[in-house]
């Protein structure tokens, strides 16, 4: 009997999302899924041209290699980033709803979106495993989830790739990227990053994929990459639901 109850509790828990009434995170009509098909199609399924590198958007559509100017004047560390969306209304609605708002149920979403942008990137290289930029102990206290992880689980799953959590580690605290001008924030990361020690062997000659869920100025991610590096991987992938418009 206890047996039963349980598997019935079980499988209620697994059709709870299916009957439990939800809203669209972008225009608020009723929906089975934060996001409705009417903004899918709208805001996430329509290609943005952007630099292969670094993801900021081209006035005309990419070639197979180009790059924008900034990444041919200074190429970063990383190799390739993908991005769902611009960090503009509306897709910024999800991101801080994600990041600030605690709302959980928009990581797999937001993940799904990630995954559909790289099917439609052609020659995208898929990385061999994937990790995500860590949290200072004090901002994951406060906040009480890393979002990108929330991001990198899903989205893991969805590409058959394995999330390694701790391959990342940071060395100390730094200040919010967001609070800092553009200049300031380079040295706020410089060397905040190493790779966890039983890491090592396992990122060497790999392309390892970084998964995050907005990308400003890619300091961050441009640290992240350049400390993978410098322990022996071979290649480099950034995964991002928003990349933040040039202005």
């Amino acid at each position: 009997m206890f047996s039963s109850l349980r598997h019935w509790s079980r499988s209620a828990l697994a059709r709870l999302p299916a009957l439990l009434p939800s809203s669209c995170a972008l225009c608020g009509a009723s929906a089975c899924d934060s996001l409705c098909d009417a903004c899918k199609t709208c805001f996430f399924e329509i290609a943005t041209p952007r630099c292969r590198c670094c993801a900021m958007t081209l006035p005309t559509p990419a070639g197979a290699h180009e790059r924008c100017g900034q990444c041919l004047r200074q190429p970063p560390s990383f190799d390739a980033t993908v991005a769902a969306c611009d960090y503009a209304a509306p897709h910024d609605r999800m991101a801080l709803g994600l990041k600030f708002g605690g709302q959980l149920a928009l990581a797999p979403v937001m993940a799904a979106v990630m995954r559909d942008a790289m099917l439609r990137h052609d020659r995208l290289i898929l990385p061999e495993l994937l990790a995500t930029v860590p949290l200072g102990v004090g901002r994951l206290a406060d906040r009480g989830f890393n979002q990108a992880l929330g991001i990198a689980r899903p989205l893991s799953r969805m590409l058959g790739i394995p999330l390694h959590r701790q391959l990342l580690l940071r060395q100390r605290e730094t200040r919010a990227q967001s609070l800092l001008h553009p200049d300031e924030r380079q040295k706020n990361v410089r060397g905040a990053f190493t790779v966890a020690a039983p890491s090592i062997d396992l990122i060497r000659g790999r392309h390892v994929g970084i998964v995050d869920d907005i990308m400003t100025t890619g300091d961050t991610l441009n640290e992240v990459a350049a400390t993978l590096k410098r322990f022996g991987a071979a290649r480099v992938t950034n995964f991002v639901f928003a990349r933040t418009p040039q202005h």
